[in-house]
């Protein structure tokens, strides 16, 4: 009988399969690694073959480590880096080109004429998005662009669209099934977020033809399976989600006012909304966190560009630490930052400042500054960028945080997550299983196979590993918010000062 879920979370640096049994619980995971490919500053991308072999590869890793079947495998959950934009030929099944990743600024300039043209505005009210080079429309203009004839190929139905979710489902049914989710759709600049169809009018804005279009599915529900040959039989491909959206389901931030916050990379936080999109007035992205049946619930969301990324700098820039492990021992050594505050605005400040001339700052440096007080004032940064998110978000859900929910690499710094909870005045909840990811991917898939009954039990599954509760004095607590307010706001345009 099938008694495991199989969920497949495609990273941007990594593949990874998790299989997990009805508890929740991970019962085996392979992973691997593929190549970054960076043509010029500014601009990646990925070889999409790559991300199917790798990704093809830890599935039945993963399955082989669990000493597990096909038969034994209820469903299928996909979950991905988001925005990344691939066309492939729908004959062949080959990719075009590379995949454009989401990180990639390729297609700012064209941003930049649509931003001339006057269409920011109408583009935020259908798609809950600000404009801007990070989603997937303007890269797929820029590959038309880029290639002569790829546009009317693609209007004749020969070319075809997808993020990494449309890609996998695609080859995992060997071009059976060209379909994303509505959570993915939501990033594409392409998909009203209340009609809840691809938009003609932002079509024929960014001039991208509807036949090369995935069929939008929920987020939860069977909509096809894997071919017979990949695992020795089909599986049901159940479940598909972006990242931070699977996340926050995998965390069971399921009532309206309860939120996640990623710390990875970058810092993600996504606030539930309920069943009516938010429109931000404080620079958040709406967006659909997912879809099960016709029931949506959205999420706003904020996105800190520069999160555990600043430690990389500590070790790889500085050369102050060995391993990224090492920071916590390090920023342990002294008893606070002695007023040192660092802003690392190493690539501008995304939410909620979106100012891409922003840099990096350090202020508050004495004499007396060691490496210590450095360490502790990078990881505090992540704590001081998250709070700034999540006022924003609150001001705009006028909804009021109970507490705050933490996955991510970083979230296992008790030291970082305390200082959070001090600086929110509020509980921060580290769960027992920290791949939330993957787990609400798997959710997702296992509720449409009835592998779970609801959410409800979905729910039971979520587990404390620790409460973080709040050990400061509010007056504390506002100096401190004040100061890094101050050295924001004299990092700000320095990039347009400096020239």
């Amino acid at each position: 009988m099938a008694q495991h879920i199989l969920a497949l979370d495609q990273g941007t640096t990594s593949s990874r399969a998790i299989v997990f049994d009805h508890d929740g619980r991970i019962v085996s995971v392979a992973q691997q690694e593929f190549p970054q490919i960076l043509p010029v500053p500014g601009e990646v991308e990925h070889d999409p073959e790559a991300i199917w072999s790798t990704q093809i590869q830890v599935a039945k890793d993963a399955l082989a480590k669990a000493d597990l079947t096909a038969r034994e495998i209820a469903g299928i959950g996909i979950t991905n880096q988001r925005e990344t934009t691939i066309l492939w030929e729908r004959d062949s099944g080959r990719p075009v080109d590379n995949a454009i990743v989401w990180q990639s600024r390729v297609s700012a300039p064209i941003c930049d004429q649509l931003r001339a043209d006057g269409h920011a505005e109408m583009i935020r009210q259908k798609t809950g998005l600000i404009l801007d080079a990070y989603f997937s429309g303007t890269k797929i203009k820029h590959l038309f662009e880029s290639h002569e004839g790829l546009r009317q190929r693609a209007a004749q139905g020969e070319i075809l669209f997808g993020t990494v979710d449309t890609f996998l489902a695609w080859r995992l049914s060997e071009g059976k099934y060209h379909v994303t989710d509505a959570s993915n759709a939501s990033r594409t600049l392409l998909y009203n977020i209340h009609s809840l169809e691809w938009d003609d009018e932002l079509l024929e804005i960014l001039d991208i033809p509807r036949a090369m279009l995935p069929e939008v599915v929920p987020c939860s529900g069977v909509f096809g399976e894997t071919a017979a040959d990949l695992f020795g039989q089909p599986i049901p491909i159940a479940g598909m989600a972006g990242d931070q959206q699977a996340a926050t389901f995998g965390q069971a931030c399921f009532e309206p006012g309860s939120a996640k916050n990623t710390y990875g990379t970058g810092c993600f936080l996504l606030l539930n909304t309920g069943d009516q999109p938010v429109l931000s007035k404080n620079q958040m992205l709406t967006t659909i966190g997912w879809q099960i049946g016709d029931q949506v619930t959205y999420c706003l969301e904020g996105s800190v560009f520069i999160g555990g990324a600043v430690v990389q700098w500590l070790r790889d820039g500085l050369g102050i630490i060995e391993n990224s492990a090492d920071v916590e021992t390090l920023a342990a050594s002294v008893e606070d930052s002695a007023g040192v505050v660092l802003v690392p605005a190493f690539v501008g400040l995304g939410a909620p400042h979106w100012d891409p001339h922003a840099r990096g700052s350090i202020f508050g440096i004495t004499r007396g500054t060691t490496a210590g007080h450095l360490a502790r004032a990078a990881v505090e940064s992540m704590a001081f960028q998250s709070c700034d998110v999540l006022d924003a978000m609150q001001k705009d859900a006028g909804l009021q945080l109970e507490s705050l929910r933490v996955d991510g690499g970083a979230a296992g710094n008790d030291a970082l997550m305390q200082f959070q909870a001090n600086l929110l005045g509020t509980e921060v909840q580290r769960p027992v299983v920290a791949e939330t990811t993957a787990l609400g991917a798997a959710y997702l898939a296992g509720l449409a196979v009835e592998y779970w009954d609801d959410l409800d039990d979905v729910r039971k599954n979520w587990a404390l590993d620790r409460c973080f509760e709040s050990e400061m004095e509010p007056a504390t607590r506002n100096d401190l918010r004040t100061q890094w307010s101050e050295a924001v706001h004299r990092s700000l345009r320095w990039e347009k000062t400096g020239q």
